[in-house]
């Protein structure tokens, strides 16, 4: 079974953009199935093939890197795709309890549809958004500082068709969306919702107060520097000639086994 000739032709269309855009064809591959994924939901025996005949290389490799990367599908997925991120510091916060939660609640496991066709349920690896753990993607948009009750809240209102927000970034679409906009297709919603919030910022609002104090620090000790430097010397700089290892010239005289240093040419004469 091959798709239908309306279909082939709508996606031989998109497929020249993307392949267009790299020097070499091969190079095409990754967006192209991402394309080919967001036809019907996964990508299918015949998105491999059509995939495979327009980069000239065999449905063997278009398999291989399939099967390889989580995010291409081998099998119809859900509108929505609830990924629990698992990794250390998310599980430690609740991420174990939250999917756990979610797998009872939901009556699937790692990489199950419910049968309403709305949720896929899988674990994730971390999405560098530890700052907010523990974390839910939607479609790849965050939801953040998630609990056992909100995780089971977001799905019971995906499922009813209830809008929901992503805490940060654009709104919500579909799986079959989003897998078109990751293949290049851009739906002129990149810049909706906030990028960082006040998490993410920290880091960046202490370096800025100590970058600023440290410069307030130098620009004193540069003052006080001028200050000396103009006032008169009522003798030897302390900071200067002997380092702090020193021991103190009368004690070094006082000492046989270390004698001071002559003070004059090396045969003791001034």
């Amino acid at each position: 079974m091959t798709y239908d000739i309306e279909v082939r032709d709508r996606l031989e269309v998109d497929a020249k953009e993307i392949i267009a855009r790299y020097p070499r064809r091969r190079s095409a591959l990754l967006p192209l199935l991402h394309l080919m994924q967001s036809e019907e939901g996964y990508v299918s025996p015949n998105g491999i093939e059509l995939a495979a005949e327009l980069l000239d290389i065999t449905t063997a490799e278009v398999a291989a890197v399939a099967t390889f990367y989580t995010m291409y599908k081998r099998r119809p997925n859900g509108e929505y795709s609830v990924g629990v991120c698992t990794n250390t510091l998310c599980a430690v916060m609740g991420g174990d309890q939250i999917f756990s939660t979610l797998k009872e609640h939901l009556g699937i496991g790692h990489d199950e549809t419910t049968d309403d066709g709305r949720v896929t349920l899988e674990h994730l690896e971390c999405n560098a958004a530890c700052d907010y753990a523990p974390v839910m993607m939607v479609n790849w948009e965050f939801f953040d500082n998630q609990t056992p009750e909100s995780a089971v809240g977001l799905v019971d209102d995906l499922r009813a068709g209830r809008e929901v927000r992503p805490t940060r970034g654009a709104g919500l679409c579909s799986f079959k969306q989003v897998s078109r906009v990751l293949a290049g297709f851009h739906d002129g919603r990149a810049d909706e919702g906030p990028a960082a919030g006040p998490a993410t910022l920290a880091g960046l609002e202490i370096h800025r107060e100590q970058s600023s104090a440290g410069r307030r620090r130098r620009t004193t000790e540069d003052s006080s520097d001028t200050d000396r430097a103009a006032a008169p010397s009522d003798g030897p700089d302390p900071r200067q000639g002997q380092s702090a290892h020193d021991a103190p010239a009368q004690t070094a005289e006082s000492d046989p086994a270390n004698t001071a240093a002559p003070t004059g040419d090396e045969d003791g004469t001034a």
